[in-house]
């Protein structure tokens, strides 16, 4: 289901403003509960703006009249553009994830990069699993990420594994239970972390040209998404 809400903004003059740069001080002044926007920039379709927020895409018209909020389809290719474009303007900095706090996994020559944000409880991440069995060339991220109940003792059992890789991949590809982890894990940090980035549901992926994927991808996607990612 398409989702799209349509706020009608007061204006006492209905004329089009001359620039992004009028439009965006005019829609400043109309919704200061924005925050400061970003941008705002001619949308791919004729009198249709975009309206960058500091983590939220909107559109509006050329006289700042209205403010939408919702997803544009390209019918002739049922892509999302909104999605697409969201993911260019709130990509992150890949380099200043802390790295550290992920568990590490090399397949092959490990040249193209990924980070995961995953539940052990989750459906969609172990079906993500069984597709990263047909991906080569790629050194994975695992922020573990219990966001489901039961999830966390899950993790610490992974986390405290001598082997962290092998313990993961036999609890989501074979659901064998490591042993109770008894170590000191980062998993206060890892969610503080998912907070900051938006998270909000597993999994999510970040590639290397830090564009991040809010769910599931099949092997032929995720190999595609890795390429383009690395050719940045």
């Amino acid at each position: 289901m398409i989702k799209i809400f349509l706020f009608l903004l007061a204006s006492s003059i209905s004329c089009a403003y001359a620039s992004e740069a009028d439009i965006q001080e005019a829609l400043q002044k109309k919704l200061p509960q924005l925050g400061q926007l970003r941008q705002v920039s001619k949308s791919p379709v004729p009198g249709l703006y975009e309206v960058v927020t500091q983590d939220h895409l909107f559109y509006t018209d050329e006289n700042a009249q209205y403010l939408i909020d919702g997803a544009m389809f390209d019918l002739k290719t049922m892509r999302n553009l909104t999605e697409a474009r969201s993911r260019q303007l709130f990509a992150i900095d890949f380099n200043s994830l802390p790295l550290n706090l992920a568990m590490k996994k090399v397949k092959g020559k490990g040249t193209r990069k990924l980070a995961i944000f995953s539940d052990p409880n989750c459906g969609f991440c172990k079906k993500l699993e069984h597709e990263l069995l047909k991906v080569d060339d790629v050194t994975l991220y695992y922020f573990l990420y219990p966001i489901f109940q039961g999830s966390a003792e899950k993790v610490a059992a992974v986390w405290c594994s001598k082997n962290q890789a092998k313990a993961w991949d036999d609890l989501m590809q074979k659901d064998i239970m490591p042993p109770a982890g008894k170590c000191s894990t980062p998993t206060d940090k890892v969610i503080a972390l998912g907070r900051q980035l938006k998270v909000n549901g597993t999994p999510a992926l970040i590639f290397s040209d830090g564009t991040i994927n809010p769910g599931y991808m099949r092997a032929a996607e995720l190999d595609k998404a890795l390429n383009a990612a690395a050719s940045h």
